[in-house]
């Protein structure tokens, strides 16, 4: 069914906004960044966020995967991105640094902000400054470089280059077999970590935190679709360069999504919206914890530490096609070969950068 253009342009703003405002309240309700989920593991020896993790993921594997084979998300399905693998090599490796650098991942900044914090602005402007470069601007051949080593299976019309892990692995056939055992495994590693105990004081339990991130995920699949025009789920890296765009010239040059006119404003992407509601979302989670407070970086290293890590992140984030949650939650969920790929070097990056900022300066003493 045919809908007027403002309608369309109203719902658009409407749900992009709304899932992003959900998004900043589970994350902030959470205490989750993926940043600290992967960095806990080797710096603290806590796997209490990692956990929430596998079971967000076990709830977007199977939501995500359902709605695709029961037709909800179009003919197109789940949008899986091309598998180039030495992007994904490089770009998710130079990602994983720059998050430990910047003090939070794409989302984590972006989170963060909505509780004061105004160091992650400047990471922020950092990220979108290279993001932009490396999908735009000076630094688009670099990736572009990167980027034309491209895998596929299959020869001619035939061949396939969006593939899921199951393609490997026998085919379409295997699809949920594998995802049974995936499954499986990671709610072994979850029900290990005690998933029922005691709620906080304040905040969320961590196994609350990840079914509902989980949830949000499956549900901005479907929002996007039907509301976007194409199925592309929650990300911090494509969409933070589209409402940069958005904000600034009025167009978000988004390349796949139907444009919607808004007063003037081409909001060519829903993904764009959510940017802008996940530091709402966080707000009103913290004013409703009594945990907002507007604080400053602590001096200008600590400025210059954050505005280079954002730098790293977004060039790793534009040459990988994602970020932490695009990759590592959205892209997972729909098994995507360069995604899973893309979250290995993410968390090697992590943990190399963790090492020599945190660990290796405690063992030197």
């Amino acid at each position: 069914m045919e809908q007027d253009i403002s309608q369309a342009s109203i719902m658009v703003i409407i749900t992009g906004l709304l899932v992003g405002i959900m998004l900043g309240f589970v994350l902030q309700r959470g205490r989750y960044c993926m940043n600290s989920a992967f960095r806990d593991v080797i710096f603290v020896n806590d796997m209490t966020l990692f956990r929430a993790w596998l079971l967000a993921l076990v709830v977007a594997i199977i939501g995500a995967n359902l709605m695709e084979d029961l037709g909800f998300l179009g003919d197109g399905g789940l949008r899986r991105q091309a598998f180039t693998p030495i992007a994904a090599i490089v770009g998710g490796y130079l990602f994983g640094l720059g998050i430990v650098i910047a003090g939070g991942c794409g989302t984590g900044v972006l989170y963060k902000q909505g509780e004061g914090q105004l160091a992650t602005l400047v990471a922020t402007f950092g990220f979108v400054l290279t993001l932009l470069a490396t999908i735009h601007g000076p630094l688009k051949p670099i990736n572009q470089l990167l980027r034309q080593f491209k895998v596929s299976l299959g020869e001619g019309e035939d061949a396939i280059s969006s593939l899921a892990l199951w393609d490997i692995l026998g085919g379409a056939n295997m699809k949920w077999i594998v995802i049974a055992i995936i499954c499986a495994i990671f709610i072994f590693i979850v029900v290990k970590g005690k998933p029922f105990g005691k709620m906080p004081k304040k905040g969320w339990l961590w196994s609350l935190t990840g079914l509902l991130l989980g949830l949000v995920v499956v549900f901005a699949w479907w929002a996007s679709y039907y509301f976007g025009g194409q199925a592309r789920g929650v990300s911090a890296a494509g969409p933070t360069a589209e409402a940069a765009l958005m904000i600034t010239i009025g167009n978000s040059m988004a390349r796949n999504d139907p444009m919607f006119d808004f007063w003037g404003i081409f909001i060519g992407s829903w993904s764009a919206l959510y940017v802008i509601g996940i530091p709402l979302g966080s707000y009103i989670s913290a004013k409703g914890l009594n945990e907002f407070k507007l604080t400053i970086p602590r001096d200008a290293n600590e400025v210059l530490r954050v505005f280079l890590g954002g730098m790293v992140m977004g060039f790793g984030a534009g040459v990988a096609g994602g970020c932490t949650v695009g990759h590592s939650l959205t892209g997972v969920s729909a098994l995507s070969l360069q995604s899973i790929l893309a979250t290995i070097f993410i968390i090697l990056g992590n943990w190399t950068m963790t090492y020599f900022m945190f660990i290796k300066p405690m063992q030197d003493e």
